[in-house]
Formats: C-alpha cells, structure tokens, sequence
C-alpha cells in the first residue's frame, strides 16, 4: 500500500472512531431532543388532548368577553398576583385564553415557571390554574430545552448540541462520494447482506435528513447558548425600547385593556394582536404584542407597541420591517426550529424529524454491533 493510500486510510479511521465514539455518548440525548422535539410541535393539541376541560365542547351563542374582563376574571381568582399578567390570545376563538404570571413567589426560585392560567373566552370562568412544569408538556418543554436543570441545563444542552453537529458532520465527511461512486452513494443496495442493508439504511437517513436535522440542531444550540445574543448585538446592534415608562397623573386610572388594544391597532391596523401584557406596577406600561403579515412566528411575532397605561400615549413601537440583521437573524432561530415558519407543513416536518435520530441511533448501534461480532471472529 502506496504512503498516500494508508495516509487515507489512517485518517478514515480516525474520523470513524470520532463519528463512532460522538454517537456512543451523545446518541441518546439526541434521541430525546429529537423525540421531545416532535412533542412540541404539537404543544398546545396535546395539552388539549390530556387536558379535555381545555377544549371547548360545547361553544355558546355568544360573542367571546372583552379582554379587561378576562383580566379582571385573572385578578379574581389569583387576589395575591400584583404583578405584570400576559394574555395569549389564540387564532381559534374556540380556544382557551392563556395568561402566564411570570414570577410567582412559589417558583421564584426557578429560572422560568410561570403560572399558567387559562380563561374561557366566552364566560370569563378560569377553568384551570397550573404551574409551569407541573403538567407534562411543561415539563416536557424543559426536558428538552434544559434537562430538568433550569438555566444550567440550557447551557448543558448547547454544548451537547454542539456535539451532535459535530457528529452528523463527521458522517457526512465518511459519506462523501467520490466522483466514481457519486451515481451509487444515493442509492440504496436491494439483495445484499443485512450488515450491508443496515448500513445504507444508517448512512442513507443521514445523507437525505442532514438539511433539516442541520438546521434544527444548530438552531437549537444557537437558542439556548446564553452568549449568543451578546455577541449578535455586538454585530448588529438589537432593538431595545427606552423610556416606557407609564407617568402616573393623580387620581388617573388605568385604561382597559380593550382601549389600550385598539390605540395599539391603529399603529398597526393590519397586524393580529397575539399577546397583551399588563402593567408592573404604577409606573409600568402595556404591551402588545403583534404579528404582521410575513413574519415567520405564528404564536411569538416579534412586533410591539408599548403604552402609556394612563393616556394611552405610544411610547414605543417595534415594527418588525425595520428591523437590522442581528435582530431579523434571532427573530428567525425558533421559528426555524419549531418548524412554525412554515406553517402547519413546517410543524408537520420537524414532528417527523425528530423521530430520525432514533433511527440512526438504532442503525449505528446494530451497525457497531456488527463489527465488534466480526472482529471476535
């Protein structure tokens, strides 16, 4: 054998020792972001499903409450909650109403564990009161994202992330054809041995799922590394609105949240309104929050319009075609990862994506198996 041809096969080795060993110890984190992952496409449906009281069965011949009524339903059932409220305000008028008090002193403790409360829309009746985590798609959510590990585990999760990028790049450098064999590298071999058919099986998945598991897994990583966004503003300066600030006037009430949404509109007149967030406080403002035609997040849009809770006075406004790069570049990461960019179709994909790593996981353990059998021989 020619110094260049045992170079080649020297290194070939070493990287199949690399895909194999990155395989070994972070498969199975791989196969449980991916699984969780599929979960999660579907968060609110199966939330639903194993919670029937949040499905409206029986929908009445009514118009849906108005939304200070709805906060004022809130305010009634959870008396001791003084701080900033936000309403998630769903497509479906048939669904629920979702407000999350993000700071309860039960979980303060915690990084994220909000209070997760949901309204009929048509009575005002709270028809259930939870805290983030305690329920299984909460705690699903946090599996995923951190391992059950609060903020360490976002950053644990990342690393490990970087790690399986790592690892379907050395599969893809092990695949790569040469320009003799380009024509079979796609195909898959009928009428061989098994150890040949799990192998194209293993090296086929990967090859046609590396876009989409590419992007998933990098988007991942990119939203749970804490130092990411430093270093974006760093680039391209992030949008951050100054003085928003309420002024507080003697004996002056707050607006409604009904009038504070329809001053909001008016900047926006074309855009649904997704989430309204309530004052923190006597000198905290109302948010509302957006979603214009063509932004890629169907349940988090990123435009906003922050309000004067006394005058109504627009202190703010982010409207997202004026957005930079950096902040267009971190507006697109969990759409791209949840699939929602694409609507239903893009869900749908990510959902069957995340089963891939199971497959791959399986195939290269028989496959390992396989060659540890034939060097016993």
């Amino acid at each position: 054998m020619s110094e260049r041809n045992n170079s080649k096969v020297k290194t070939r080795k070493y990287w199949l020792n690399t895909h194999l060993f990155l395989g070994l110890i972070f498969g199975l984190f791989f196969v449980m972001t991916g699984i969780t992952g599929s979960l999660l496409t579907f968060y609110i449906e199966i939330d639903e499903w194993l919670h029937p009281e949040l499905i409206l069965v029986d929908k009445p011949n009514q118009d849906t409450q108005s939304y200070e009524t709805l906060f004022q339903a809130l305010k009634t059932a959870e008396p001791t909650r003084h701080r900033a409220w936000r309403l998630e305000l769903p497509d479906d008028p048939n669904r629920m109403v979702t407000a999350r008090y993000y700071k309860p002193v039960e979980t303060a403790h915690l990084d994220f564990a909000p209070l997760m409360v949901s309204v009929n829309p048509f009575t005002a009746e709270v028809v259930s009161s939870r805290f983030w985590g305690d329920f299984a798609m909460t705690w699903i959510y946090d599996l995923h994202f951190a391992l059950l590990l609060d903020a360490n585990g976002r950053i644990a999760i990342s690393i490990i992330g970087i790690f399986i990028f790592l690892s379907l790049c050395t599969g893809l450098y092990l695949w790569w054809p040469s320009k003799h064999t380009l024509k079979t590298a796609f195909a898959f071999k009928r009428h061989t041995s098994l150890q040949r058919n799990i192998y194209d099986f293993h090296k086929l998945t990967g090859v046609y799922s590396l876009p989409i598991l590419a992007i998933i897994v990098v988007t991942g990583v990119l939203l749970g590394f804490p130092p990411v966004k430093p270093a974006v503003n760093a680039i391209s300066p992030l949008y951050s609105p100054e003085n928003i600030q309420s002024t507080k006037i003697a004996n002056e009430l707050r607006l409604s949240l009904d009038d504070i949404v329809d001053i909001a509109q008016q900047q926006f007149p074309t855009a649904t309104v997704k989430w309204i967030e309530t004052p923190d406080g006597m000198v905290g403002s109302y948010r509302v929050n957006l979603r214009q035609e063509g932004e890629p997040s169907q349940r988090f849009p990123k435009t906003n319009v922050w309000l004067d809770q006394y005058s109504g006075e627009i202190l703010a406004f982010r409207d997202i075609y004026n957005d930079n790069a950096g902040d267009t570049f971190l507006r697109w990461l969990h759409p791209l990862h949840s699939g929602q960019a694409f609507g239903l179709t893009g869900r749908i994909i990510v959902c069957i994506s995340g089963l891939l790593p199971l497959i791959l996981f399986v195939t290269g353990i028989i496959r390992w198996r396989q060659k540890q059998r034939k060097k016993a021989l």
